[in-house]
């Protein structure tokens, strides 16, 4: 009797489970159907990405960054490093060439782990085999659509998403994988569709990105080190923590040796000599200086690009190190630890080609904020240089003389307006050289009073500075705003005789493989602002500001340097810009909240930092002396009908041997001062 009803219930269940188990059978093999029709040729599935990627030289052809996610063409599983194959496959699927697309030890051992751990049996550890995460990876076979996700990463996250209905399709789409391809050809849509961080789209990419070499060339410690990126490549990445990357790659080591795919003495020698980043990688160098020339072409072909672009750059990446190298020092060295101070610094040639730019020091809460050329700050007295060009072009001489005595302006609208200088004192009569070695004030109030304001700002315009200039008297102390980057072009302007530059750092961009340019150089050498004399009785007396005045600490032995000091008002900025024959070089130096400084002048840490920069750059380069003009030295012109007026502070120097002679007066002279008389006129008596 028991027997019996054993055996129908036996009957009941067995004619109810292989009709069940034949419809579920029929309705897998179908679905398998149609995904397999659907899948295109390995060919098409390789390069995931909707966007190209952005690879930028240096000035010697050389890799030093990358932008968007690079694909570094199509490998396949038979042309990689059999290290690198034999890695992946130990790491993610070590039954990857006896399955069917799915492994039911597999399923069940992460079903058990996610339980002893409290999570939901699909929660956490999937237990999926390298066909299932390639069927993550394609998506299941829904394509990417701009109009439906806001972004490729948005869609990625959702194709990545584990519940019950993705895993059930992901069983029929993995067999189809496994009906329609190779185990070779799921391995090579893997080597290729796989993030694994940095940017890098691929194994190919990453190799390069990270090792600097193709992926068929890697050894054993770089294998593992690229497998185990799969995991989180973000965490693991070697850009981020080389030593996390390397305890990681010795686990996948572990695993391959375990598996037969390495020896004893392999693994002993791979875990004795861990994979390191390439030069490239390891520098990161030029950071700052790469997002700033992402912004020189159009965004179709930099930052949304489609293609995959090659960017040649100024950059040179010995001098970008040393000038990191110098700031650091400076700071390690002469602030306080701790300080929240910031700093910036550009080095470019005369011509504007910028070859290295430090947009702020690594500090916390830093931010990627370019202080070389988003920071509109006071310019102070870097910018009086350009009242003195002014003068000189008209045809005044550095020998030159004017008053620093007390000046008072009446401002339409403002009242009086009363300048001052930084040490409250006066001097009386001065040449303009004295009075720009020492950054007085009231007398470069006086010249621009003198040339007219509407003169300076044009000349400064043509340098270079862009930005508004101030309509009244203080426009000749800085009381406009800039950039690191425009006051550093603007010098560059005088150091190559007058004429307005555009700094660039874009020289040619292309398809990658494409030899044709279809952007080339972006700046350079522009339109004459002064004369090529004016130019060089300028440099002498910037020359002058290193050797006697407020930039003595700027002083390089045995090489001629010309510069300027800079600090605003309640030392807010601290510049120093200045050049050689061979480069020009500023620096900024404040706080991002814009609060004053303590005890900073642009004479100090500034000069420092730059002397630091110059001292580095110029290693092993001749000197060669600086294009300027020593002008011809009279005595002090005879005031009021008396005796002639002196100062004990005017610098006394012969004329160099062949020197040309100044310019003469542009009008006639009653006191024998040509410039004074167009000062008192300016000034109304």
């Amino acid at each position: 009797m028991v027997f019996g009803l054993v055996a129908l219930v036996w009957r009941i269940v067995w004619g109810i489970g292989w009709r069940v188990a034949a419809v579920l059978g029929l309705v897998v093999f179908g679905a398998t159907f149609f995904f397999m029709q659907q899948l295109p040729p390995v060919s098409d599935l390789v390069d995931a990405r909707a966007r190209g990627s952005v690879t930028l030289l240096d000035r010697d052809g050389q890799v030093y960054a990358w932008r968007g996610e690079t694909f570094g063409g199509m490998i396949t599983s038979d042309t990689v490093s059999e290290h690198l194959r034999n890695a992946v496959v130990a790491t993610e699927d070590k039954r990857f060439y006896g399955h069917f697309g799915i492994s039911p030890r597999g399923i069940a051992s992460a079903v058990r782990i996610n339980l002893a751990e409290g999570r939901g049996p699909l929660e956490g550890n999937g237990g999926s085999t390298i066909t299932q995460q390639v069927a993550k990876l394609l998506c299941l076979g829904v394509a990417y659509d701009p109009k439906v996700w806001k972004s490729e990463s948005e869609y990625e996250e959702d194709c990545r998403g584990g519940g019950v209905w993705r895993k059930v399709k992901e069983i029929p789409f993995s067999f189809a994988m496994e009906w329609k391809y190779t185990k070779a050809e799921i391995l090579t849509i893997y080597f290729n569709r796989a993030y694994l961080g940095a940017g890098a789209r691929g194994f190919e990419a990453a190799a390069q990105r990270y090792f600097g070499k193709s992926a068929k060339d890697v050894n054993p410690a770089e294998a593992a080190m690229l497998a185990g990126l799969l995991k989180a490549p973000s965490r693991y990445a070697p850009t981020n923590n080389l030593k996390r990357a390397q305890d990681r790659a010795n686990v996948i080591i572990g695993l391959m040796e375990e598996q037969g795919f390495l020896t004893a003495a392999q693994a002993e020698d791979a875990r004795a000599h861990p994979a390191q980043l390439s030069e490239a990688a390891s520098k990161n160098a030029g950071g700052f200086f790469a997002d700033w020339v992402m912004e020189a072409g159009p965004a179709f072909l930099t930052s949304e690009t489609t293609e995959d672009v090659t960017i040649r750059t100024t950059l040179d990446q010995q001098i970008q190190r040393q000038a990191e190298e110098a700031l650091q020092y400076v700071f390690d060295t002469k602030l306080k630890e701790g300080s929240q101070a910031q700093a910036a610094i550009v080095v470019m040639s005369a011509d504007g080609a910028v070859r290295a730019m430090v947009g702020g020091r690594r500090i916390a809460a830093a931010g990627s904020f370019n202080r070389a050329t988003q920071a509109l700050r006071q310019t102070g007295s870097v910018f009086k240089p350009f009242v003195y060009a002014a003068a000189l072009d008209l045809g005044y001489s550095p020998a030159d003389y004017v008053e620093d005595k007390p000046l008072t302006l009446n401002i339409k609208g403002s009242g009086p307006w009363t300048p001052v200088n930084y040490d409250k004192e006066f001097k009386g009569l001065v040449t303009l050289t004295q009075a720009l070695q020492e950054s007085r004030n009231i007398p470069a109030v006086r010249i621009s009073e003198a040339v007219g304001r509407k003169v300076v700002r044009q000349v400064a315009a043509d340098f270079g500075v862009k930005s508004d200039l101030a309509a009244g008297p203080a426009l000749a102390l800085g009381a406009s705003e800039s950039t690191l980057l425009e006051m550093t072009g603007a010098y560059a302007g005088i150091l190559n005789g007058g004429s307005s530059v555009k700094p660039y750092g874009l020289v040619s961009l292309k398809l990658q493989g494409d030899e044709t340019e279809l952007i080339g150089q972006s700046g350079g050498i522009g339109e004459r602002v002064i004369s090529q004399d004016a130019a060089e009785l300028l440099t002498y007396m910037l020359s002058q500001v290193v050797e006697r005045g407020t930039g003595r600490r700027a002083r390089l032995d045995g090489r001629e340097v010309a510069g300027k000091t800079g600090t605003t008002n309640a030392a807010r900025d601290a510049w120093f810009i200045g050049f050689s024959a061979q480069y020009v070089v500023g620096v900024w130096m404040g706080y991002d909240d814009n609060r004053p400084l303590a005890g900073v002048t642009g004479g100090g840490l500034p000069a420092d930092i730059w002397r630091e920069v110059m001292v580095r750059v110029h290693k092993g380069v001749p000197p060669e002396p600086l294009p300027m003009i020593v002008p011809q030295w009279r005595a002090p012109p005879v005031m009021g009908g008396g005796a002639a007026a002196s100062s004990a502070n005017v610098p006394v120097a012969p004329a160099a041997a062949g020197a040309p002679a100044p310019k003469p007066a542009p009008k006639p002279s009653a006191s024998g001062d040509p410039l004074q008389d167009a000062l008192k006129e300016a000034l109304g008596g």
